[in-house]
């Protein structure tokens, strides 16, 4: 039973944010009580419901006492306690600790694994997935950096994806992608197994990385497309490379300047997740299972197109959609990861206690 201090606490803070937002604020002060208010306002929602819930069980308690009421209250309290399981762990979820990164824009990372020419096709069709899904949620996407091969697959690439909450939804996507299939260059029709891997980095903001001007250097390049013909005729491609951890980022669109602040923006983002890691790393033993672990060189997903079938490794998932799936209809996979996760953060808590 959650206690009604708690849901008391959670009313009162709640109030008080909003008084404070109509009392009026300006500047990062406004930014930060209206994310907090946005983050507390389902929490409270959800509290108000169990307690609204816990209000008419007792209601129908003491209706019971009552002769002229004890049917009805008889007939009420079964519904009314077979919900409350259901609301209280709502609550409970509810009430799990957020990741700090979830309500940010992420950096999104894809790279050509074992496979050859195959393991970059299939690099691109985990990008176009990406691009499709990103689309449907409202999300903009942008490519920072890419490497196309020949044939049109992708060796790396580097997009940024701006939105609500885009790194909660996509956290769970890095790790080691395999595809099985018959290669369109495989004349024997025999099925290859290759793979990529994935990256979702949560985007850091200035405030969060600082790096100062001696721990980078800037070169700029003559930036070039596939085959090494030139996009156009200016050294516009900008590679950043931070000197203390040996980080390389690049970026070549058209405007030099852009180039730069999209690298900026790449390597603080690359140096925030590395810092996340080394704050994660005295849990890392006991974070190796779940869900979460964020480890990129574990295999967490196979999409198997003779069978038509996609499995996440990490939850027992099978679908048999992969054509919905590669056309970006990720929904289904994306939920059972967060609810997973969530299940397994709820049971540590009940160890813990």
């Amino acid at each position: 039973m959650i206690s009604q201090d708690k849901i008391a606490a959670l009313r009162d803070r709640f109030a008080y944010l909003e008084a404070k937002m109509a009392g009026g604020l300006d500047g990062a002060e406004m930014v930060a009580t209206a994310r907090e208010y946005a983050e507390l306002k389902p929490v409270v929602e959800q509290a108000e419901a169990y307690a609204n819930l816990v209000s008419d069980i007792a209601d129908a308690e003491e209706m019971r006492a009552d002769p002229e009421m004890r049917a009805l209250a008889e007939e009420e309290l079964p519904s009314l306690r077979a919900a409350l399981p259901e609301a209280e762990r709502a609550l409970q979820i509810a009430l799990l600790p957020k990741d700090a990164a979830d309500a940010r824009s992420a950096v999104l990372e894809i790279r050509a694994g074992t496979g050859g020419d195959e393991a970059a096709l299939f690099a691109a069709d985990l990008f176009a997935m990406y691009r499709r899904f990103a689309e449907a949620q409202g999300w903009k996407l942008e490519v920072i950096e890419e490497g196309v091969t020949e044939l049109g697959g992708l060796k790396e690439l580097v997009a940024s994806i701006s939105g609500e909450g885009v790194f909660a939804r996509l956290k769970f996507e890095s790790g080691v992608h395999r595809v099985q299939r018959v290669p369109a260059t495989e004349s024997g029709g025999r099925i290859h197994t290759s793979a990529a891997t994935v990256a979702v980095l949560p985007e850091a903001e200035e405030v969060d990385i600082e790096i100062r001007s001696e721990d980078i250097r800037i070169d700029t390049m003559r930036a070039s497309g596939a085959g090494g013909q030139h996009v156009n005729t200016t050294d516009s491609a900008v590679r950043i490379t931070h000197l203390p951890t040996g980080i390389v980022v690049t970026s070549s669109e058209k405007s030099q300047h852009a180039n730069r602040a999209k690298a900026m923006q790449v390597l603080r983002s690359r140096l925030y997740d590395q810092q996340r890691a080394a704050a994660d790393a005295e849990r890392a033993a006991e974070r190796k299972g779940q869900v979460g672990s964020g480890d990129r060189s574990e295999r967490i997903r196979t999409y198997n197109f003779p069978q038509g079938r996609v499995t996440d490794h990490r939850i027992n998932l099978t679908l048999y959609k992969l054509d919905q799936v590669m056309q970006g209809d990720l929904g289904e996979i994306v939920e059972a990861l967060i609810a997973a996760d969530q299940a397994e953060r709820l049971a540590a808590l009940d160890a813990a206690g």
